[in-house]
C-alpha cells in the first residue's frame, strides 16, 4: 500500500500546454464510489490499471494499483461501471523541479481544467506555476470519482 499526498487546483488559462512534457489521453470508469473506499479502472494508452483508494484525511489517502491487461480494463468499463466514466487528457508539466499533472477533461465536462501535484509529504509546499487558480484540494465537487457521475 501506498500513501497518495497530493493537492489539487482549479486552472486558469492553458498557457501550460507549451511548457507541458508530455501529453495522454485517459478513461476513467468507478466499480464503486463508496465513502471508505473508491475502485476504478484507469485505461491510458496501451495500460490499464485498477486502483483502490481509501478515504480522503486532507491531502493524504490510502492507494492500491495493479496493472490489469487493457482488454480486461475496457471490459469491467463496460460491464461494472454502469457508465460512470471521465474522458480527459492529462499534461505533465515540470515547474521548478515538480512534475504537475494538469487535466483537461472531455464531454459532459468539456472546459474544466485541474491540477495535481503529488508531494513526498504533507507538510511540502511546491511552488504554485503561473497557470494555477483556487485550490480545491478535499472539495468533493471535484474528485474525479463524483464528475464521472454527472
Amino acid at each position: 500500500m501506498a500513501k497518495e499526498i497530493e493537492r489539487k487546483f482549479l486552472v486558469k488559462d492553458r498557457s501550460f500546454i507549451s511548457q507541458a512534457e508530455a501529453a495522454v489521453s485517459i478513461r476513467q470508469a468507478y466499480i464503486s464510489t463508496a465513502p471508505d473506499a473508491t475502485v476504478r479502472i484507469r485505461i491510458r494508452d496501451k495500460e490499464a490499471f485498477l486502483t483502490v483508494k481509501g478515504r480522503n484525511s486532507g491531502a493524504i489517502r490510502d492507494e492500491w494499483e495493479y496493472p490489469v491487461p487493457v482488454a480486461d480494463a475496457e471490459e469491467m468499463a463496460r460491464r461494472l461501471c454502469g457508465g460512470f466514466a471521465i474522458d480527459k487528457t492529462r499534461y505533465i508539466v515540470d515547474h521548478l523541479g515538480w512534475k504537475w499533472e494538469v487535466d483537461i477533461f472531455h464531454g459532459h465536462h468539456e472546459g474544466l481544467i485541474l491540477a495535481e501535484i503529488e508531494m513526498p509529504s504533507a507538510d511540502s509546499n511546491p511552488p504554485l506555476p503561473p497557470f494555477i487558480g483556487p485550490e480545491v484540494t478535499g472539495d468533493p465537487r471535484y474528485y474525479n470519482s463524483t464528475l464521472s457521475r454527472k
